[in-house]
């Protein structure tokens, strides 16, 4: 057995070092050894500093935004608002909303807090807490991709992409129930037996009991502070990842020659795209092929993915229609195979991992569709 284990640590050591020392060596060749690596340092630190940074920005507002509309019951109304939607759309109980609300607001491991409580729990069947997990990744740091999707100066897109989002979200959510139930009827059994006391109220009379001021002031700070925790959380997915898709993405830019500068690379992925490039242009309306990087990557994390829309600002390939699809894919995929695994084994169901993932990947590929489809009836209109 032990050697087994080594013999397999082997194996793997070799298999890895033989596939860095191909990439590396492919881009070197074509980019010059020297010229790649001041490329890849140069494209991280400006990730970091025009990208990060502003995104951190968004985080910090929209977090103490978010954590003020939770104070002042903005977000206890919309979950009120939203209930009866819940049931005949998601076939989830009316507290669910909550769920979308809060993710919505922050990441998708909001979704995980809200599912181990047991007063939120004891409102769900099995197969329907599980399939929270697709439900609240497909609103997943939403607010943070609409404002910044905004900030381009395209609000159209966005509210088309959130559209889209949302149709995926029923698609996700309804396909994880039904695929749960098929293989394992005996989800379809209540959480609890019970429910557990209602403990808000106790939590909303000790906020009653602090002055107005100070519930605003510790809001803001408080919110402020979780959009810091969420800003730094991106910083190794920004820059591990987007410099890895610039690096196989873009080639030399307006320069023509390959000097170390940021966001230079070879592209692989336009290439390998163009050779079915009718499927992109016909599902999504993409008419240049490195708009694909941005739907792959949110796959990983979404807050990567938007490091990469000021290269396609810059490089004038980004429109309303790129906004909608960006913002429905961003929104919906939202990171969930990096995601998935952890929030599904939190929970105690890994044997429902794949189906999960399984029905996410359709649901973020047709809010793409969605939204797109959606982005040109608009235009007509």
């Amino acid at each position: 057995m032990k050697k087994n284990r080594t013999r397999r640590s082997t194996i793997e050591a070799l298999v890895f070092l033989a596939l860095l020392i191909t990439v590396f060596s492919l881009l070197g060749m074509r980019m010059g050894g020297g010229n790649m690596l001041k490329t890849i340092m140069n494209t991280a630190h400006d990730l970091l500093l025009n990208t990060v940074f502003y995104l951190m920005g968004i985080t910090v507002l929209t977090g103490a935004l978010s954590k003020l509309m939770s104070e002042f019951g903005v977000v206890t109304l919309l979950e009120r608002f939203l209930r009866p939607l819940m049931k005949p759309v998601y076939n989830l109980p009316g507290v669910a909303a909550l769920g979308a609300v809060m993710t919505f607001l922050s990441d998708n491991p909001a979704i995980i807090s809200l599912s181990k409580d047991k007063t939120f729990s004891a409102y769900f069947k099995k197969y329907q807490l599980i399939s929270l997990t697709n439900f609240g990744t497909a609103f997943g740091m939403g607010f943070v991709v609409i404002i910044t999707m905004i900030g381009y100066g395209h609000l159209s897109g966005a509210l088309v992409g959130l559209f889209g989002a949302f149709c995926g979200s029923v698609i996700s959510t309804r396909l994880m129930q039904r695929s749960c139930l098929k293989a394992y009827p005996e989800l379809d059994s209540p959480v609890q037996e019970q429910l557990a006391d209602d403990v808000r109220e106790e939590q909303e009379e000790e906020s009653e009991q602090k002055g107005i001021f100070m519930r605003f002031l510790n809001a803001i700070l408080d919110g402020g502070k979780n959009g810091v925790d969420l800003g730094m959380q991106i910083i190794p997915g920004v820059l591990i990842i987007t410099t890895a898709v610039i690096m196989i993405t873009f080639g030399t830019g307006p320069s023509g020659v390959y000097d170390g500068s940021s966001s230079q690379g070879v592209p692989i992925l336009p290439w390998l795209a163009e050779k079915i490039h009718w499927v992109f242009e016909w599902l999504f309306g993409f008419e240049h092929m490195e708009l694909i990087a941005f739907p792959m990557t949110s796959l990983g994390a979404v807050g990567a993915s938007l490091g990469l829309l000021p290269t396609f600002d810059a490089a004038g390939i980004l429109d309303g229609n790129a906004i909608a699809v960006f913002t429905a894919s961003g929104m919906c995929w939202s990171g969930f195979l990096s995601t998935h695994t952890a929030m599904l084994d939190s929970l105690g169901y890994r044997k429902v991992i794949s189906k999960a993932i399984g029905a996410h990947a359709i649901a973020g590929l047709c809010a793409g569709i969605i939204a797109h489809f959606t982005y040109l009836l608009v235009s007509l209109l």
